[in-house]
């Protein structure tokens, strides 16, 4: 898989190619689906959610730039993969924030995170995750695994001076990952780029359930 995602350029740094090495992706799938853990192909894993395609994790963390010691928030937890991915990037010295507004996937996340041996550099939480985190917050890095109708103005207000966000912008049937740059002077710049579909991102700034 991985030689596959750098054949397309879609991979091309050496640590987001160490950093999708390293993640085991069936450990953050339903049982039943592990065998398909390695095919370039979103997966079902409930209540109407699914894990991305490895090109779309690949594609979104390249975009998203993150350093040793960063502090990222990730809104849509789903499995944890994606989580896990960044755990391998920020490091021991950084931190993850990941909400997840279906229950049941933060338990499921949880006890995957867990498994895989990530936990101690992620927390889980449930919530309305166009809202943010803002306990937490200012954040180096925030990722938005879910479809919103536009950029969510408490994940930029969130978002530290110098830091950057990737969030897939569009209707219900089409997006575009969308690239937010805060500069250090708080000024923000909007960069649109690839055609995608996600699932609908739920919340006050998202689609109404």
């Amino acid at each position: 898989m991985i030689k596959d995602l750098v054949g397309m350029g879609v991979l091309r740094s050496e640590r987001v190619v160490r950093a999708m090495s390293k993640v085991p992706r069936e450990l953050f799938l339903p049982p039943e689906l592990r065998k398909y853990a390695y095919l370039d192909t979103p997966l079902p894993i409930g209540f109407g959610q699914t894990i991305s395609a490895p090109h779309m994790v690949a594609l979104m963390t390249e975009l998203l730039e993150v350093q040793v010691g960063n502090k990222v928030l990730e809104v849509g937890t789903g499995s944890g993969y994606q989580a896990a991915i960044l755990a391998e990037l920020v490091g021991d010295e950084g931190h993850v924030y990941t909400v997840e507004i279906v229950k049941e996937l933060v338990e499921f996340s949880r006890e995957n995170l867990m498994r895989a041996g990530y936990l101690g550099r992620v927390t889980v939480i449930h919530g309305d995750g166009s809202l943010g985190y803002e306990a937490a917050s200012p954040y180096d890095r925030i990722i938005v695994t879910a479809a919103a109708p536009d950029i969510p103005n408490p994940l930029v207000s969130q978002l530290r001076p110098g830091g950057r966000m990737v969030i897939p912008v569009g209707d219900a049937y089409l997006q575009h990952l969308t690239v937010v740059r805060k500069d250090v002077d708080s000024s923000v710049e909007v960069e649109v780029g690839t055609p995608c579909v996600f699932v609908p991102l739920v919340g006050r700034y998202g689609w109404r359930e």
